[in-house]
């Protein structure tokens, strides 16, 4: 019985081996015997329909991304860092003041029982900012409002050292200073070039903040000539979301490769903390500033001695102005540039050598970088008809120093 099973099983299980194999060789067999079920993408075709007669979509053009790049960026700035940090100082500045010692004393009726000789009290204020070393010769780059009105400047260097600082030159306008230390060996930062500056650049924060020590914090170049900020007159900023802080003032802004692209400035806040805008001069700014002030104890600019107003669509019209270009001027400096060339308030500067001006800052700027002495032509709209006007630019007279606290 045994026996006849195995002849007739025989057959079967090598016919099944056969066809195993045959479908491995062959798979197409397998798919031109399976026909499409309802779930697939098959397209069921009427009775006696040739498919080769049905024309073809065309596929749609899509523009096809370039594949992405898998550069690995770097794991760490440590290399960046340690050339730059040694160059940015801590700056402790100081200055005496006195007051009087009871509000009382402010009052007429008390103080003509004592005449000019009021009792007062003195006492010590002080603040903390950062600078940068720039050169061999010990010139160091800050905030003008770093050391505003000190009596005293000492700087402190990575390394340990410490030093008085005396003041080469301050420049408010552009919230510029530059001090001079004497010590041997300083460590002295490389400058970036000034078109070495792109947004989405990584940009690093280096200064004294709150007074902890040295800190280093990390961003992006956020965006570049950044003005109307109503920080300083002559504006320019890098900004950047690297945290900046109070301390942080005069310090370095530096790149990947740790050269220098600004000096660390202002923040914007609400708080009075870091949220991510913060504010650097350019190298170009600082640098054309340091070798004034080097060289001629001030920054020498060009001045109209006018005050001027933003255009509005309301007061071109009002001035018979198709466009709203160029500025008002609202006021005119006696005996300045503009009064001896005639101009007055009412008239409508639209032309400064023969380039328009579109706005009043960057006209300013432009206006600051012309020799004193110069003699420019100005287009100007009075009463409605367009004036030609010969003016020689002026010296920019320096602002007026803060009152001290009595």
């Amino acid at each position: 019985m045994r026996r006849s099973l195995l002849a007739y099983a025989l057959p079967i299980v090598i016919g099944v081996l056969l066809a195993i194999v045959l479908l491995n060789a062959f798979p197409q067999l397998l798919e031109r015997s399976t026909p499409p079920s309802a779930g697939t993408d098959a397209v069921r075709q009427p009775p006696g329909a040739d498919i080769r007669q049905t024309p073809a979509r065309p596929l749609p053009e899509i523009q096809r991304a370039a594949p992405l790049s898998r550069q690995q960026g770097p794991v760490s700035y440590s290399e960046a860092v340690e050339k730059a940090a040694p160059a940015v100082v801590n700056i402790y500045s100081s200055r005496v003041v006195s007051r009087e010692q009871h509000p009382m004393m402010s009052d007429p009726f008390f103080r003509q029982f004592f005449g000019d000789e009021l009792p007062t009290q003195q006492r010590l204020l002080s603040s903390l900012g950062s600078g940068v070393i720039v050169s061999d010769d010990g010139y160091v780059l800050t905030n003008h409002h770093v050391i505003d009105g000190a009596d005293e400047i000492q700087v402190a260097l990575r390394d340990g050292r410490e030093t008085l600082a005396h003041v080469i030159g301050t420049d408010p306008e552009s919230d510029l200073a530059v001090l001079r230390i004497d010590l041997d060996s300083l460590p002295v930062i490389a400058i970036a070039s000034d078109d070495d500056v792109a947004v989405g650049d990584i940009a690093m924060a280096i200064g004294n903040p709150f007074g902890v020590g040295q800190t280093v914090t990390m961003g992006i170049i956020s965006a570049t000539g950044r003005s109307h900020l109503g920080l300083s007159a002559y504006e320019d900023f890098i900004q950047t979301d690297a945290a900046i802080n109070p301390g942080n003032s005069g310090g370095a802004l530096i790149n990947a490769e740790g050269a220098l692209v600004g000096i660390n400035t202002a923040i914007f806040s609400r708080s009075g903390g870091s949220q991510g805008v913060g504010f650097a001069i350019p190298t170009r700014l600082a640098r054309s500033t340091l070798d004034a002030l080097v060289t001629q104890g001030r920054v020498i600019r060009g001045w109209l001695g006018i005050e001027a107003q933003e255009m509005t669509p309301e007061l071109a019209a009002s001035f018979g102005l198709q466009v709203a270009r160029g500025v008002v001027i609202s006021g005119v400096v006696p005996d300045g540039p503009a009064d001896r060339a005639g101009l007055r308030p009412g008239d409508v500067l639209l032309e400064v050598d023969e380039r328009p001006i579109l706005d009043a800052r960057a006209a300013m700027s432009d206006i600051a970088a012309i020799q004193p002495g110069a003699t420019l032509p100005l287009t100007v709209v009075r009463s409605g008809d367009p004036i030609t006007v010969k003016l020689e630019v002026g010296e920019r007279p320096l602002p007026q120093p803060r009152r001290q606290e009595r």
